[in-house]
Protein backbone atom coordinates (compact mmCIF):
# COMPACT_ATOMS: atom_id res chain seq x y z
CA UNK A 1 0.00 0.00 0.00
CA UNK A 2 1.69 2.95 -1.37
CA UNK A 3 -0.34 5.70 0.90
CA UNK A 4 -3.38 6.34 2.93
CA UNK A 5 -6.53 6.66 1.25
CA UNK A 6 -8.24 8.08 4.08
CA UNK A 7 -7.84 10.96 6.37
CA UNK A 8 -9.67 8.58 9.19
CA UNK A 9 -7.04 8.06 12.51
CA UNK A 10 -6.62 4.60 12.99
CA UNK A 11 -7.10 3.25 16.60
CA UNK A 12 -7.03 -0.09 18.45
CA UNK A 13 -7.93 -0.49 22.02
CA UNK A 14 -7.60 -4.22 23.60
CA UNK A 15 -8.83 -4.83 26.91
CA UNK A 16 -8.01 -8.21 28.60
CA UNK A 17 -7.55 -9.73 25.02
CA UNK A 18 -11.53 -10.02 25.11
CA UNK A 19 -12.67 -6.99 23.95
CA UNK A 20 -11.24 -4.44 20.80
CA UNK A 21 -12.34 -1.02 20.04
CA UNK A 22 -11.15 0.40 16.47
CA UNK A 23 -11.69 3.25 15.21
CA UNK A 24 -10.81 4.30 11.60
CA UNK A 25 -12.93 1.74 9.81
CA UNK A 26 -14.31 2.05 6.74
CA UNK A 27 -15.76 -0.76 6.05
CA UNK A 28 -16.93 -4.59 7.05
CA UNK A 29 -16.18 -7.00 4.66
CA UNK A 30 -17.45 -9.80 6.55
CA UNK A 31 -17.87 -11.44 9.99
CA UNK A 32 -18.91 -14.19 11.74
CA UNK A 33 -17.89 -16.00 15.41
CA UNK A 34 -14.26 -16.49 14.36
CA UNK A 35 -13.29 -14.04 11.94
CA UNK A 36 -14.15 -10.12 11.45
CA UNK A 37 -12.83 -8.44 8.20
CA UNK A 38 -12.65 -4.67 8.18
CA UNK A 39 -11.38 -2.57 5.54
CA UNK A 40 -9.17 0.12 8.22
CA UNK A 41 -7.28 3.81 6.89
CA UNK A 42 -4.44 1.57 8.13
CA UNK A 43 -5.47 -1.44 5.55
CA UNK A 44 -6.78 -4.57 5.85
CA UNK A 45 -7.66 -5.66 9.05
CA UNK A 46 -8.15 -9.24 9.88
CA UNK A 47 -9.21 -10.65 13.70
CA UNK A 48 -8.95 -13.99 14.65
CA UNK A 49 -10.38 -15.31 18.05
CA UNK A 50 -13.70 -17.29 18.98
CA UNK A 51 -17.17 -16.50 19.84
CA UNK A 52 -16.96 -12.75 18.75
CA UNK A 53 -19.84 -10.43 18.58
CA UNK A 54 -20.09 -7.27 17.09
CA UNK A 55 -21.35 -4.74 20.20
CA UNK A 56 -21.21 -1.73 18.50
CA UNK A 57 -20.91 -0.41 14.88
CA UNK A 58 -21.10 2.82 14.42
CA UNK A 59 -20.80 4.41 10.44
CA UNK A 60 -20.55 7.85 11.34
CA UNK A 61 -17.66 7.57 13.95
CA UNK A 62 -16.11 4.70 12.21
CA UNK A 63 -16.11 2.57 15.24
CA UNK A 64 -16.36 -1.10 15.40
CA UNK A 65 -16.38 -2.98 19.11
CA UNK A 66 -15.63 -6.78 19.14
CA UNK A 67 -16.55 -8.78 22.07
CA UNK A 68 -15.34 -12.49 22.37
CA UNK A 69 -11.74 -14.11 22.37
CA UNK A 70 -9.15 -12.71 20.47
CA UNK A 71 -6.30 -14.72 19.34
CA UNK A 72 -5.15 -12.66 16.79
CA UNK A 73 -4.92 -9.38 14.51
CA UNK A 74 -2.94 -8.68 11.21
CA UNK A 75 -2.94 -6.32 9.02
CA UNK A 76 -2.74 -6.87 4.80
CA UNK A 77 -1.49 -4.44 2.85
CA UNK A 78 -3.93 -6.20 -0.36
CA UNK A 79 -6.70 -2.95 0.22
CA UNK A 80 -6.93 -2.03 -3.35
CA UNK A 81 -9.50 -3.48 -5.31
CA UNK A 82 -12.03 -4.58 -2.20
CA UNK A 83 -12.57 -7.29 -4.24
CA UNK A 84 -13.00 -10.02 -1.30
CA UNK A 85 -16.61 -10.99 -1.02
CA UNK A 86 -18.28 -8.32 -2.72
CA UNK A 87 -18.18 -4.79 -0.97
CA UNK A 88 -18.38 -5.64 2.73
CA UNK A 89 -21.16 -5.19 5.09
CA UNK A 90 -21.70 -1.29 4.79
CA UNK A 91 -22.25 -1.05 1.21
CA UNK A 92 -24.47 -4.02 1.55
CA UNK A 93 -26.52 -2.69 4.08
CA UNK A 94 -27.01 0.94 2.19
CA UNK A 95 -28.27 -0.56 -1.16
Amino acid sequence: MSGLQSNLNHNIIMENRNKVSISGVEDVDSFDEQTVVLFTSAGLLTVKGSDFHINKLNVESSEVVIEGDVESLVYSDSMGGRESSGGGFFAKMFK
